[in-house]
């Protein structure tokens, strides 16, 4: 690990899309201190991530909350959590139909047919199902239609939710479980105004997170994290970098928000290694 050689840190994240390096060239610029310095390296998928944080080929793991969940059990909780966006704090997910359904609530999703994305995604997938559960669905009854697109990142790429929608909108499915992300800029937004309407929303839950191994020292950690605290969304240059990234502020663990997705993954059986 880095911290042993006196190298800068190694932050390891998942290369979702073209944009993520550019991304992280800016985050590497913006450290570019001698108590803060860092370097990233970039992985193909989040089971890869989750292995290099466990081997100690990186430092930090920029993980989505699946790959948080699984270095938490991988790792029988040996890991801290550091920091996550704001966004990341309040996310949920979204169920959408076509507009004019007239369809509100789980008893309404619960007889139509769910378009869900990538099994591996927690907010289009497992959330959607899990939250439906605990809303007294019979889950295992549905007409469900899955979309598997970029398995292996998590739903990051947004193009299952993609899919899904587009089966709704084709009349190939009824509704469609979706990010609030995608929903924002999508649904809601301008690309498709009046197209969908929400049916329903879950609670909210926590997504993203910086997580280490519980080995790696806070005097290594503690400047990175608080360097990265102190981006600004008043200062143009990390403005840019934020909005790309998809925040306002960089903000202290909400592992409560993390509760759902572990109730999910051992109620659907859901193998901590895939």
């Amino acid at each position: 690990m880095s911290q042993l050689s006196g190298a800068p840190l190694l932050i390891g994240a998942v290369a979702y899309t073209p944009n993520v390096v550019p991304i992280w060239e800016g985050i590497r610029e913006y450290f570019d201190e001698p108590e803060s310095a860092m370097d990233f390296v970039l992985f193909s998928n989040y089971g890869r991530l989750v292995d290099a944080l466990q081997a100690g080929m990186i430092d930090i793991a920029w993980n989505t909350n699946l790959a948080y969940a699984r270095a938490v059990m991988q790792t029988d909780g040996g890991v801290r959590a550091l920091a996550q966006r704001d966004t990341d704090a309040a996310f949920s997910t979204v169920f959408v139909a076509a507009a004019g359904s007239g369809w509100s609530g789980p008893s309404d999703i619960a007889t139509r047919r769910l378009a869900l994305g990538s099994a591996d995604s927690a907010h289009a997938a497992i959330l959607p199902l899990h939250y439906l559960r605990e809303a007294g669905v019979d889950v295992d009854h549905m007409q469900i239609k899955r979309f598997d697109s970029d398995i292996g990142k998590h739903g990051d790429t947004g193009r299952s939710e993609l899919d899904a929608i587009d089966a709704v909108l084709a009349g190939d499915a009824d509704i469609a479980a979706i990010g609030i992300t995608v929903w924002e800029n999508i649904g809601r937004g301008d690309l498709m105004p009046g197209t969908l309407e929400e049916v329903w929303q879950t609670e909210t839950y926590s997504h993203c997170m910086f997580t280490a191994l519980d080995t790696l020292p806070d005097s290594v950690s503690a400047p990175w994290v608080a360097k990265l605290m102190a981006m600004d969304w008043e200062v143009p240059a990390h403005r840019r970098i934020l909005e790309l990234e998809g925040l306002t502020k960089w903000v202290e663990p909400h592992l409560d928000g993390y509760g759902g997705l572990f109730e999910a993954i051992e109620q659907q059986g859901i193998d901590s290694r895939w």
